[in-house]
């Protein structure tokens, strides 16, 4: 077998690209978007079909410009999200506007009218996870999404605070991202990369993995965000990890056998302190992290950033249509 295939017997593995031709490809079983991801795909010419169906709904549907925006980039999103589970066995990740990272209630509302247009083309709720930022309040969203049955993938995630506050709050899934953390670590100590087993966000992702299996959390871990295929390995075993399809390529051309890192019996049997958080206690350990403060509010503002440039891209695809 090669690595890939050795990696999907230890580890879920979730494809991290809106493009259809890759999740074919590399058969995984979930597959997780993002704005950024939607965005670059929407400009390749085989899935302009889906851009003219949601830019059509939001013109049937809403009357206002600013409404109609919203909407086009919401049925975008599904539409998206509903052909990658023609493909998927699993889940699909569909990420929540960034600009509601603070808005708990909105962030619930915008998670429901999501739902309710996956259901509109009956797709049931369990194959959908809704992605918030874990921000206290996006944790705070997601406690009441799950308890309405609405399961959640909380990104952006960067410190063991939210990691804790995430699974206090029955949150379905994490999505640590690994690659970023890494990258401050290199600007900060001034170097040019880490052995894998030492490489600050595997760590910091394995940390995640253990407290959760020491604790009994039933909260998933995807490892995401990824810079080379060591950081894949290094955490074979986790519950998940979502990969950009130029690793899914290499793993899947590398032969040589693939060691499981990450193990949930082992964790039981580790020597590890319960934390308990309330929001002061979150948000305070949170700011000890100077890594985790720095990188969640560049990821927000990163990520409001490809909206907009969404946005952008569909109201020119209206006035094309209009004129």
């Amino acid at each position: 077998m090669n690595k890939l295939e050795q990696l999907k017997k230890l580890t879920t593995v979730v494809a991290d690209t809106g493009d259809f031709d890759s999740i074919k490809q590399y058969l995984p079983t979930d597959a997780t978007t993002n704005p950024s991801l939607v965005y670059a795909a929407s400009q390749l010419p085989q899935y302009q079909h889906l851009v003219d169906e949601a830019v059509e709904y939001g013109l049937s549907n809403a009357s206002s410009s600013d409404a109609r925006t919203a909407l086009i980039l919401d049925r975008l999103a599904v539409v998206f999200g509903r052909e990658i589970l023609s493909i998927v066995p699993g889940r699909v990740s569909t990420e929540v506007d960034a600009r509601l990272s603070f808005d708990a209630e909105g962030s619930i509302r915008k998670a429901n009218e999501l739902i309710d247009m996956y259901a509109g083309f009956g797709i049931d709720k369990k194959r959908i996870l809704i992605k918030l930022a874990a921000t206290w309040e996006g944790i705070r969203a997601a406690e009441k999404l799950e308890k309405q049955g609405i399961h959640c993938n909380l990104t952006l995630l960067f410190s063991s605070a939210q990691a804790i506050a995430c699974a206090e709050a029955g949150v379905r899934l994490i999505s640590p991202f690994v690659g970023r953390i890494m990258d401050w670590y290199k600007a900060d100590e001034g170097v040019d990369g880490y052995a894998a087993h030492e490489d600050p966000g595997v760590k910091s992702v394995t940390d995640i993995y253990n407290y959760y299996k020491k604790h009994g959390y039933e909260t998933q871990v995807m490892g995401a965000s990824f810079r080379n295929d060591g950081e894949i390995l290094q955490l074979a075993g986790c519950d998940l990890l979502t990969i950009a399809p130029k690793f899914l390529d290499k793993l899947q051309n590398a032969e040589g056998d693939v060691t499981q890192f990450l193990d949930a019996k082992a964790a039981a049997a580790m020597e590890i302190e319960k934390i308990t958080l309330d929001e002061k206690n979150m948000r305070w350990m949170h700011n000890e992290e100077a890594m985790a403060v720095e990188k969640l509010s560049q990821g927000i503002r990163g990520f409001t950033v490809d909206l907009l440039k969404l946005e952008d891209y569909v109201q020119e695809r209206v006035l094309r249509g209009a004129a």
